[in-house]
């Protein structure tokens, strides 16, 4: 076996990634609390209502996909939730620079899913990896839930259907609905949080490895990323460090270049490599590695200036009223506000004209 090179300085990779990730999920949080704020004060008319913050759509990944392709078709950016387009198009460019990176540098539920795992490392002295002839089936899952959703919104919705969901009582609405969601849990729903919670103390990033439909989406983008973890055979001393950092059982060792999915450049199998230079990210195999700070800066700015743009364009801040959700919230349990009641395509002579859209 070769003889390990000394580290010419200390990696902080790790340290990085901590610090984006707490900033982000601060970011998550304080957005949480305003939007209670303004849900409780738009429960009395006659109390002003606290600013509502855009970024909370950012949680409406399946309304945001939704006027994406409604955009792609039309070109009109729908004014309902516009924010959430935004926030998903951010996330896709950074899947295309460094695959996955946002399920490990900014996503809140895979920030507490990655920790309960350490925290069930502590108490069991290791976490566990599913065998092969299991792991491939369950990691299957989150596409199914893709590919399904992909088929519907894609396939199976017009043009005018996706605008019809998009202008529907529960479309405008689902913001709350999802709060409501977390705030009134039924039974079915406590059971299964609780589930993941205990499974995530045993597998590392249960929910994002088998069950997340957005990771799964991020992952195929990913795939077109240049950005990729390259291994140097000149200099790896095969040691499998990288393979036995890596939260996504992905086998660095075995490779030259990672192609997997599952990747999400988080740098840990580069920062648990006692070789410089042995283990990197890498636009092509025969260039120069990027450093840490790189990944970081590039990930961070993609977010600020992709949402930066969309708040200076006019294409952040819903085009519902605060009456108009003051009025809806007080009839939130109206059948209207079901999903899939209340709204239908238009008929094929109806005007494409949709009130308030931007175009």
């Amino acid at each position: 076996m070769k003889k390990p090179r000394e580290q010419t300085k200390p990696k902080h990779g790790q340290q990085m990634r901590l610090v984006v990730q707490v900033a982000f999920v601060l970011l998550c949080l304080w957005i949480g609390w305003e939007f209670i704020r303004f849900y409780q004060t738009s429960l009395d008319p006659a109390v002003p209502p606290t600013p509502r913050p855009p970024g909370v759509e950012g949680f409406l990944p399946i309304s945001a996909l939704m006027s994406l392709w409604y955009f792609l078709q039309t070109g009109i950016l729908h004014p309902v939730h516009p924010a959430g387009m935004v926030i998903l198009v951010a996330i896709i460019l950074m899947s295309l620079v460094f695959k996955k990176a946002f399920c490990s540098w900014m996503c809140p539920v895979g920030f507490l899913s990655e920790n309960l795992g350490e925290f069930g490392k502590k108490l069991f002295k290791r976490n566990f990896v599913l065998p092969f002839w299991l792991d491939i089936p369950l990691r299957s899952l989150k596409y199914l839930m893709l590919g399904f959703l992909i088929m519907v919104v894609f396939f199976q919705m017009s043009t005018e259907a996706l605008r019809a969901f998009l202008d529907s009582p529960y479309n405008k609405v689902a913001d709350i609905k999802m709060l409501l969601f977390f705030a009134r849990p039924g039974a079915t729903t406590i059971y299964v949080l609780t589930g993941l919670v205990v499974l995530s103390l045993f597998v590392k990033n249960v929910w994002c490895r088998f069950l997340c439909p957005y990771g799964a989406l991020l992952g195929v983008v990913g795939l077109f990323s240049p950005f990729r973890v390259t291994r140097n055979p000149n200099v790896c001393t095969d040691c499998g460090q990288c393979a036995k950092a890596c939260p996504s059982a992905i086998k660095v060792d075995k490779v030259k270049r990672v192609w997997s999915d599952e990747c999400t450049s988080c740098l840990e199998c580069i920062d648990a490599c006692p070789v410089t230079q042995a283990v990197e990210i890498k636009a092509h195999r025969k260039l120069k590695g990027v450093k840490p700070v790189f990944v970081m800066a590039i990930v961070v700015l993609i977010f600020l200036l992709t949402t930066g743009l969309g708040m200076i364009t006019g294409y952040w801040d819903n085009s519902i009223t605060p009456s108009e959700y003051s009025r809806r919230i007080q009839e939130i349990d109206k059948p209207i506000y079901e999903h899939n009641y209340g709204y239908a395509p238009p008929e094929k002579n109806a005007s494409h004209t949709v009130p308030g859209e931007i175009k």
